[in-house]
């Protein structure tokens, strides 16, 4: 990734104050949304998490309503018309989680970290306002997106009067849900961004930790170990929150989301620790 900010003739570098400006949070963050919204990564990111939730979600949708009348009833009883629609969230959370790894591991690769920690000694408020603003951008993002799918979704089903509402019990949970996860999933590209600084091998370990653990988590259920286990893994404990039920044996959505975003915010704060104690 290319880390580039063009800025007008005679103005400061983002990030780097005019001489006798104070270094404010609020100069901080807005050093950092002009370097987030220029980078071309996260546009096409965001476009590609956007639209793989879209037509995953249009296209389960329209197969389901299709095959509703030969369905066979166990499928039947297993449809759910809120969370069919936002099972693009799988491919979303890939999109979203390089999109937290790069927004910090693309200024390493260029060097441009160097110039942001020269502009900002404390160096915190850098890794603060990056996640902020990450944060405030991918939750609108992922959330308008979500309804969007859960529309699309009804659209179909309503064909076959399967459709669901926004005041049906746990719809705006799941919807706003989505956006909250794919958010934390982010934050913990982020920090993890930051903590190896590198984007191949933070890429690796976030997918390590969402895909790899909880089919190693599978392989526990066959040992009395599993139990322990399973529900706390970061993953599974976070995805309780787009669940219309909570199966046995798994954490309740919002005690299981508080968890995921601890993980998140233990990855921020040791890369805090380190930002602090190493060199750019």
């Amino acid at each position: 990734m290319t880390a580039v900010v063009e800025t007008p003739a005679g103005a400061p570098a983002a990030g780097r104050p005019r001489p006798g400006e104070k270094v404010t949070l609020g100069r901080v963050l807005n050093s950092e949304w002009i370097k987030f919204r220029t980078l071309r990564s996260t546009f096409w990111s965001l476009v590609v998490a956007a639209g793989a939730m879209v037509a995953l979600g249009l296209m389960f949708s329209a197969v389901i309503t299709n095959k509703w009348d030969t369905m066979h009833p166990v499928r039947r009883a297993e449809f759910n018309a809120i969370t069919v629609p936002l099972r693009g969230y799988f491919l979303g959370q890939l999109a979203v989680g390089v999109l937290g790894v790069m927004v910090i591991t693309g200024e390493y690769s260029t060097g441009m970290i160097r110039a942001s920690l020269s502009a900002v000694p404390k160096r915190l408020p850098v890794l603060w306002a990056k996640a902020a603003v990450f944060a405030a951008v991918v939750w609108a993002v992922t959330t308008v997106t979500a309804f969007v799918c859960f529309f699309i979704g009804q659209a179909f089903f309503s064909s076959k009067h399967i459709d669901a509402t926004l005041s049906t019990p746990g719809a705006l949970r799941i919807i706003f849900g989505t956006g909250l996860y794919l958010t934390v999933v982010g934050l913990l590209g982020v920090g993890l961004g930051a903590i190896i600084r590198s984007t191949a091998g933070a890429i690796a370990a976030l997918f390590g930790i969402l895909l790899v653990l909880p089919v190693l988590g599978e392989v526990l259920n066959f040992t009395s170990f599993g139990d322990k286990v399973n529900p706390y893994l970061p993953s599974n404990a976070g995805q309780q929150l787009l669940s219309v039920t909570t199966d046995p044996g798994m954490m309740h959505p919002w005690p299981g989301f508080a968890l995921f975003t601890g993980y998140a915010a233990l990855a921020l704060a040791v890369a805090a620790y380190l930002l602090k104690r190493r060199d750019a």
